[in-house]
Parts: C-alpha cells; structure tokens; sequence
C-alpha cells in the first residue's frame, strides 16, 4: 500500500501522518453526561468526520499558498527519521526501534509535539502547524453532511443557517425576484453553447459576431470565437465596478460586467459557513500571505465584497481627505464631486445610523467602554434598523443588506444597457495589468491590509442577567459599536479602531488558539456565548501582490505598536463589561477568570498580553480588506492611475476599486471605494462623450 496515492499525490504513508495531526488536533474522547450531543461531539475525531480527507484535498488540489510545506512536513513524519528531526525527544521510545513515526506516538505525546510546534523557534514549523490547524478546525465545524447539518452544532449552541432564512420557504408561484434575485435578466451563462450565447447576447441589445469552429465548444474554451462590441467592459461587479457599471449603463452606454466568481441569488443561498465559504469568498476563505502571517478575506461572487460584508457603511474620515488632498495633492477629495459623491452612495445604500436591538457581540462592546469612559461611536449600516441578521457574510437572504446587486448592478439591469457575464476567470488587479503588458513598477506595490487581531471574552448563561441569555455570539447586526479610543495615535491619523467581527464555528475554531483537543472541544461548548472584539490597524506597512495566489506583507513597528495598545483596552473592555474568562489568540493559549483574579494579577496579565510581538506568527492576524496596490497619485514615477482613475500607460483604462487608495484608510473602504468609483465614471463618461462626438 506504500506505493498508493491519495488524490494522485498524497501516499498512503502521509496521509497516515496527516491523520494523526487532525486527530491530534480533534480526539475522540469520553466525558461524563447525559446529554447525547455532547457525548457525540467528545467522541468524535477528526478522521471519523472525514477532516483529514477534506485537508489532504485542499493539499493535493487547491493552490494553497503553503502546499509544498506541508507535503514535505507530512513525508517527513511518515519517516522515522523525519519524526525525530521535526519532534525531537517526545518521539523517541524507551523499546526497540526507539524512533517511531509520528502516527506511532500516543497521543500525549502528539499533542506536546503539535502544541511546541505552535511556538516553535523555527519559522516554517510556526507556519505548518498553523496551516494544518486552520484546515482541519474549519472543516470540523463547517462542513455538512446530506441533511445540511453538523454533528458538532447541537453540542455548541449553534443553529446552523439563520432560522428565519430556513423558515423562508419559496414556490414556483413567487415572482422572479423573490425567486432569483433582482439580476437575474441581467445574468449571462457563459458554458452555453456559443450560438446560444451570442442570439442571449443579441437580444441584450449587443452586436455579436461568432466564427463557428468543429465543435460547438462553449466561450470559456481555450479557441473563443465570439466577438461582442460594447462601449465598456467593466472587470469586477464590487463596489468599484459595480457603481462605474451601473452610472455608465444608466447614462446610456452598453457595458458588459465581467466577474470572476458566480453568481448567488437569493434561492441558491445556504447561509451554511462552510459552503459559502467555498461559493462566495476567494480561496474559500483560505487565502493568506506568503509567510501565513495574515489570512485574507474577500468577496468571490457577483457583487464582490459588498455581497458579503458586515454592512459597516462609514464615510471618508475628514483627516483621510486632508492627507490625500493635501500631502498627496489630490484635489479631487477636497473637491464638490467627491462630496456629492459620498452623499450619493449613501443615499443608494440607504445608509442609516438606527438599531432596534443590539447582538451580543457589539452590546459587550458598548457596555465595556461605557464602564470605562472610552469614546463608543455607532456605526451607520447599508442595512434597515431592525435587521438583526449575523448571517451576512454568508450573502443577504432577503436584500435588505443594499449591496451593489441591490443598488448600482440593478441599475445596469434595468437600465437595459448592460449584462453579467459570471464565471469569468481575470486575475485581480495588479496581475492582470501585467498581464495585459503594463509595466508600471509600482503596480502590485504599497499594498496595506488593514491588520487585525482578536480579543475574547466568555459570558455564561444564568444566573448573570447580563448580557441577557438569549443573546447569542453570532447573531444581530455583525458591526453596530465602534471604540476610537486608540484611533488618533500621537495625532498622527494613524491607530487602530475596536470593533466586532462575524465568527461562525469554522472560523471561531480556526482562530481560537490550541493547546490539547480537549481544551479546544470546551472552548466549542462556549462559542455561543464567546464574544470576540478586534482591533484594525491603520496601517504604514507595505506588501505586494505578486501574483493571484502570492502576497507578501510587513507590518512596520508602529503598526504592531497600534495594534498592542488596542489589545490592551480590549482586555480591559471585556472585563469591564462582565466577562468570566478573558484570552486572545495568542498561541500559548493563556486566559484567567476576571471575575475571580486579584486587581495585580489581572493587571499582570493585560500587561503581559498586550506586549506580546505580533509578527512572529504567534497570534493570528487577519485581513477583509485590502488597498493600494494600483495607487492614485499626480505622478507615475510613484502611482498606477491619476486623480481621474486613468492609468497612467494606458489612454482609457480605468481603475476604480480600493487597489487605487494612496494610503490605508483605517475603517471599512465600502463608502469611500464607492465614492471614488462615482467620480472615475464620471472621468469615463467624459471620454465616452467626446468619442461619440
């Protein structure tokens, strides 16, 4: 069997490696109870789950960024000798052979091996553990089996998809809408047959031309032969090509939208983690930078991020608009344009500032900074008051979230001006203007990702009265609470904003840091009522995109400085707000009961969290939004694009999503990337006018 290969690459021999680590990772265990979910849930591991199967796909198949380790870490551990080199004394038994391979040590063993290796003094071990882990977790507590459901969710607390969205029952007498959202006229099947495809397209309103070849291939073959003539091609339905789309299609023009992920209408929703995840986010939700330091959120689908995002709806902040008109000299954001501009989409998203009732999440936010006099803000949702929805990074169930499939692509569908095409496969930004022969030196540069890290507060049910029992950890608006108490660091515009983020169990469970399985499956018995808050960094480090699935970032040492000093008045909010437990995600795993704790130890413990380093892969960071890679700037020898959005290279190539930003911006980038979209159309009307002339 030695010579068999799992997923034609991975040996029978690895893949044994492989499951011991995700067994060690998540063990069956026996606990004392009567209650059968949770016996199931401790009995559980994650080769009777079918974990190491899904991970050892992701290895074989997938282009993650952190293949090639993990295969040589998994080839290793099946070696004797590997074992030792990689584990060293634990793996060394007392009988002959002496040195056993990893999926021969008892599991004690194992987990002191996994749990060294999390804070290893080598980098790369640091980096396999935390890529096996994430894996492993998120599969665990995300995938579904054929009823939809999860053998860990009974057990945690955790209702699976929204009730109210599988209360929603639809029927074929429902209108189209309701049926398939508010696009789907607009939507354009590319895998048709090409005939098919060009008569859709004619009757769209486009000139079509095709050239038949021996077969009758669909367009994404490798011989296209369909010519389609538009006034505007428009590349990404987000909210920087979604707006310019639907201004110019409105305005009269015929734009065709090219989107690389597929469309999700309200029908076709889950609201599951785990296939969304797969559906609607780039890499699954597992991408990350080259070294693993920040894992990276983004919208995959038609309506990029905005289908996806937590509805935080804030506009360009007044001392962003100064720095970027005055020490940029970019008039355009001190400009009339730019304020109608942000009137205009948060007029489109209706923009609001109400909440009817407050999440846990946030309501442990606002209370804790209340208790300590800190500045707490509420922040204005794209969302209607009374939309108390924790799903919406899994997709809007009933639209009520005003993404652009909601606002500016429902314009270019009704306008009768424009088409969808989905499924269409461009890279982002920077690599496709290399691609296409641009030469820019600066394009892929000054990337900034908005870093962020977590902090945790645990509130058990009864006999506390706050917060209230019902409230659950993922439900209610994802962001309604935001602390600016570290936000002005030294008056320089530069510090870090405390918010709340969306955990479902994948992600809670990746993030959470792990020290034995059964430390980790107790800390899943609390997830309901775990609340999490971060810290975002406005950032001054830089990375580069250098290809779609290859990014390298630094955080500068003011960065990391921001972020320590969120960490600090995180603890400290959580405790004020009447947390039990405290902890973050710091690998060594550390947490004490506020409630119980001296005053000293307590401020031992803030103190020692708060000045941990964050660049050594001990703590994880993460990302949802990432700019500048394509910068604004009034010369190209430092920038892409022009204040108009123009690439500097290339006559009438626009640029209008957050790659354009000349530095980060330090709050959610929906409003602001939206605004300057609007102000870019309104550059790319003026050329399409003069054309037509």
């Amino acid at each position: 069997m030695e010579n068999y290969f799992y997923f034609k690459s991975i040996s029978s021999a690895e893949m044994k490696s492989l499951t011991a680590i995700c067994d060690t990772f998540l063990p069956s265990t026996s606990i004392k109870t009567s209650d059968e979910s949770f016996a199931r849930f401790f009995q559980t591991s994650a080769s009777m789950a079918g974990i190491p199967q899904r991970v050892g796909e992701v290895i074989a198949t997938r282009k993650h960024p952190k293949k090639r380790l993990i295969r040589l870490a998994l080839w290793m551990l099946s070696r004797r000798i590997g074992t030792f080199i990689l584990c060293g004394l634990p793996s060394i038994s007392i009988h002959f052979p002496y040195f056993q391979t990893f999926s021969q040590l008892p599991l004690h063993k194992r987990e002191q091996i996994l749990h060294s290796w999390s804070l290893s003094f080598f980098y790369l071990i640091r980096m396999a553990f935390k890529t096996i882990k994430l894996l492993a977790l998120f599969f665990f507590f995300s995938q579904v089996d054929e009823k939809n459901e999860n053998l860990t969710w009974k057990a945690i607390g955790y209702p699976g998809p929204d009730p109210q969205f599988k209360a929603l029952k639809l029927s074929p007498n429902d209108d189209e809408q309701k049926l398939y959202g508010p696009l789907h006229k607009g939507l354009v099947n590319m895998n048709l047959p090409r005939d098919i495809l060009a008569n859709t397209l004619r009757l769209a309103g486009f000139p079509v031309l095709t050239r038949r070849s021996k077969n009758n291939a669909p367009c994404g073959s490798s011989n296209p032969s369909l010519f389609i003539k538009c006034d505007a091609v428009v590349v990404g339905s987000g909210c920087g090509g979604g707006v310019v789309a639907g201004v110019l299609a409105k305005a009269g023009y015929k734009v065709l939208v090219i989107e690389k992920g597929n469309y999700c209408a309200r029908n076709n929703l889950s609201l599951l983690e785990g296939p969304t995840m797969d559906q609607m986010y780039l890499a699954g939700g597992q991408m990350a930078t080259d070294d693993m330091g920040v894992i990276i959120l983004a919208g995959s689908t038609v309506g990029g991020g905005s289908a996806i995002n937590w509805s935080s709806s804030i506009r360009t902040p007044q001392h962003v608009i100064n720095e970027w008109s005055d020490q940029y000299d970019l008039e355009i954001f001190d400009s009339e344009l730019y304020k109608e501009a942000l009137d205009v989409v948060c007029q489109k998203m209706g923009v609001q500032s109400g909440i009817h009732k407050e999440g846990l999440n946030n309501a442990v936010l606002r209370k804790g900074c209340q208790e300590l006099g800190y500045p707490v803000n509420t922040i204005p949702r794209n969302s209607s008051p009374d939309h108390y929805c924790g799903w919406c990074s899994l997709g809007c169930k009933d639209g009520r979230k005003k993404s652009t499939c909601e606002t500016w692509l429902l314009d270019l569908v009704n306008s009768g001006n424009g088409a969808i095409l989905p499924g269409v496969r461009p890279s982002s930004t920077p690599p496709l203007l290399k691609r296409s022969g641009l030469e820019n030196p600066n394009i892929g540069k000054n990337l900034h990702l908005h870093p962020v890290i977590m902090a945790w507060g645990c509130f058990p049910d009864a006999p506390f009265s706050w917060p209230e029992e019902e409230k659950k950890s993922y439900e209610g608006g994802i962001m309604t609470a935001m602390s600016t108490v570290v936000a002005n660091h030294d008056k320089s515009g530069y510090g870090a904003v405390i918010q709340t983020p969306s955990l479902h169990p994948g992600m809670f469970s990746g993030l959470m840091p792990w020290v034995s399985g059964i430390d980790m499956k107790m800390k899943m018995c609390r997830f309901s009522r775990t609340a999490h808050i971060f810290a975002l960094a406005r950032d001054k480090g830089k990375g580069t995109v250098n290809s779609p699935s290859s990014i390298s970032y630094q955080m500068e040492d003011s960065d990391e400085e921001n972020l320590q000093k969120g960490m600090e008045k995180m603890l400290r909010i959580l405790a004020a707000a009447g947390a039990e437990e405290i902890g973050t995600h710091h690998f060594e795993g550390r947490s004490i009961n506020a409630k119980k704790v001296s005053y000293h130890e307590f401020e031992k413990f803030v103190k020692e969290e708060s000045v941990r380093p964050l660049r050594d892969l001990s703590t994880q960071i993460c990302s949802a939004h990432q700019m500048g890679s394509c910068r604004m700037g009034v010369n190209p020898k430092d920038s892409v694009v022009n204040q108009m959005g123009e690439t500097w290279e290339v006559e009438g190539l626009f640029i209008a999503d957050t790659s354009v930003f000349p530095t980060a911006l330090g709050l959610n980038p929906m409003v602001t990337v939206q605004a300057i979209a609007y102000c870019t159309a309104q550059s790319v009307l003026e050329v399409l006018k003069k054309k037509s002339c």
